[in-house]
């Protein structure tokens, strides 16, 4: 008889660097390849374990000092748009949508460049060239969209996400827009329209990455109603009344054995 095996990876740990969310601190991820056969569960599977996608890489912070990275997603069903995001979206409403197969083009690398030497110049991306982009977004082992937002007046390309369709929702992996439209709160618009988005799919959740509490590059995406934190090996729904100081103390990180053996992989079967 033939038993379906379970998924191995092997798991691996970055050299620590400097943190580029909190000030004195280093950064350690603990990764996995992304390929084969099994690439699509692999990745919806540890995505709702608090891991990200880089091109065929999946990842999560594991630093030795604190674990103040937390993985956040907006539960579809519990989101409402505030005031000020409702604004934003009347802003943007000459924004047209167009979800294209990952494929770069030289449009979309000239906002990045914009997007990057206006809002990221010191950033770990700065330096990217024309074929790494296109790494970035073709290189991808699972469904994977490129949701393009274009001007309906001028034609002009105005934003884009790279953006992974997972089992339970969206995933919003790397967005880029442009600097110049401070008012339009494009980032901000994105992810609203990656809500409305999943609501049309019928997937519960948008996955957003990293909120880290303290770091004023992350703090917005506190700001959507319905956000949850995984935390403690759980999703939890953040409120204001939660207090994220403990996530700051070097007692709050396991070992990295431990973290590994407590990962939940899928198993072979179709």
């Amino acid at each position: 008889m033939r038993h379906a095996l379970p998924l191995a990876p092997q798991f691996y740990v970055t050299a620590p660097q400097p943190c580029p969310y909190l000030p004195g601190r280093m950064e350690r991820k603990l990764f996995t390849a992304l390929q084969g056969d099994q690439a699509e569960k692999l990745n919806d599977s540890l995505s709702k374990q608090g891991f990200r996608r880089s091109q065929n890489v999946l990842y999560r912070p594991s630093c030795s000092d604190c674990a103040a990275c937390l993985s956040a997603r907006i539960s579809v069903a519990d989101f409402a748009p505030s005031k000020s995001q409702r604004r934003t979206i009347n802003r943007n409403a000459h924004l047209h949508r167009r979800a294209t197969s990952p494929w770069a083009t030289e449009e979309q690398y000239a906002l990045f460049r914009r997007y990057l030497d206006r809002r990221h110049a010191d950033g770990g991306m700065a330096d990217m060239d024309v074929f790494e982009f296109a790494a970035m977004v073709e290189e991808t082992p699972i469904r994977s969209r490129v949701v393009e937002y274009v001007d309906r007046d001028t034609g002009g390309l105005t934003a884009v996400c790279l953006t992974d369709v997972l089992d339970d929702g969206l995933s919003m992996v790397y967005s880029f827009y442009e600097p110049n439209m401070p008012r339009q709160s494009l980032g901000t618009w994105m992810i609203l329209d990656h809500v409305e988005i999943a609501r049309e799919a019928g997937l519960p959740y948008v996955y957003l990455g990293y909120w880290v509490p303290g770091s004023p590059k992350m703090g917005y995406k506190a700001n959507f109603e319905g956000l949850e934190i995984f935390r403690g090996g759980a999703w939890t729904r953040k409120t204001p009344r939660d207090d994220y100081s403990e996530e700051m103390n070097p007692a709050s990180t396991d070992p990295i054995a431990e973290q590994v053996a407590n990962i939940s992989l899928p198993d072979s079967r179709s």
